[in-house]
């Protein structure tokens, strides 16, 4: 028996037919019957249902996550460090200063400098602001402000991406409740990341939980795949439903990573950077980012 499977050749895939003594695609080194022979049986026979299944190329072997895996560490080290001493009177141009020098430090490089003209090495998203917010010796932290900062790593040409939540001294009531819901949206999402499940079980949860505390998901922008590049596919939505968008498989890679409003759903884009989203009711929004590998059992956080 043989396999009809997308291969990468070049920038371009190309449908080939895999027999079951030939090396596996992956790169284990295995014959592919030994390998992922039945992997891929699985995945065709859920595509011949008509749902979305991923392909080979959103499919990590060992040695791949094993490099993320290093990656992940100095983005979670970055991150650290801005929770230890992010405070009142800090600019956000400072919080990109320290990323920058703990991530070169550790022999790696911020994935967001440069990347599509963005001039900076992490995002740093201060109350209305969703997301892509741009540091600033301008812009500096004042009591009762949230914060989400964004940071993305490449080492040796793998990529890690998270990102927090971080509130400057005592803030508001309403506000601490927004960034503790946007939270456990991701917790929650995180269990419904199953092997053989779809993406939706984990849209939906997170878009339950945002809206029940009377929230709103953003849905222009979502998540991503991630690992050999910044953004791959699969784009991941939290305003889905169970059992659609995409089927997850082990040795897949995602984040989860909901930007909530606290008001109307409706952002913008500002026309002068042409970066930085803001919701167009001026309200506070939050996002808590993870990075999650799909396991052969469950779901294992590589960043946070």
């Amino acid at each position: 028996m043989s396999m009809r499977i997308e291969k990468r050749m070049g920038t371009k895939y190309v449908s080939v037919k895999l027999g079951r003594n030939d090396k596996c695609w992956c790169g284990s080194g295995r014959k592919y019957k030994q390998c992922h022979a039945a992997f891929d049986e699985k995945i065709a026979r859920v595509a011949d249902t008509g749902r979305p299944v991923p392909t080979h190329d959103m499919i990590k072997n060992a040695d791949q996550i094993a490099g993320i895996r290093q990656s992940a560490k100095i983005n979670i080290a970055v991150l650290d460090y801005i929770g230890e001493h992010i405070r009142e009177g800090i600019s956000t141009a400072e919080i990109d200063r320290w990323a920058y020098d703990i991530t070169t430090k550790m022999g790696g490089k911020p994935a967001p400098l440069n990347y599509q003209g963005f001039p900076k090495s992490v995002c740093t998203s201060v109350n209305e602001v969703v997301c892509h917010g741009i540091p600033s010796e301008d812009v500096v932290l004042k009591e009762g402000d949230i914060i989400n900062v964004d940071a993305s790593t490449v080492l040796n040409g793998y990529f890690s991406d998270s990102s927090r939540m971080y509130c400057i001294g005592e803030v508001s009531a309403e506000k601490k409740k927004l960034v503790e819901v946007t939270k456990e949206c991701v917790e929650l999402g995180l269990k419904e990341v199953k092997p053989w499940h779809f993406m939706g079980d984990m849209g939906q949860a997170v878009h339950d939980h945002a809206f029940d505390n009377g929230y709103t998901v953003v849905q222009e922008i979502g998540g991503h795949g991630v690992g050999l590049q910044f953004h791959e596919d699969p784009w991941v939505s939290y305003n889905s439903r169970r059992g659609e968008e995409m089927l997850m498989v082990p040795g897949m890679i995602f984040t989860i990573e909901p930007m909530v409003n606290m008001g109307g759903v409706a952002i913008y884009v500002d026309e002068e950077n042409d970066w930085t989203v803001y919701t167009e009711d001026g309200m506070p929004s939050a996002q808590w980012e993870i990075m999650t590998l799909v396991t052969e059992d469950g779901a294992e956080v590589l960043s946070y």
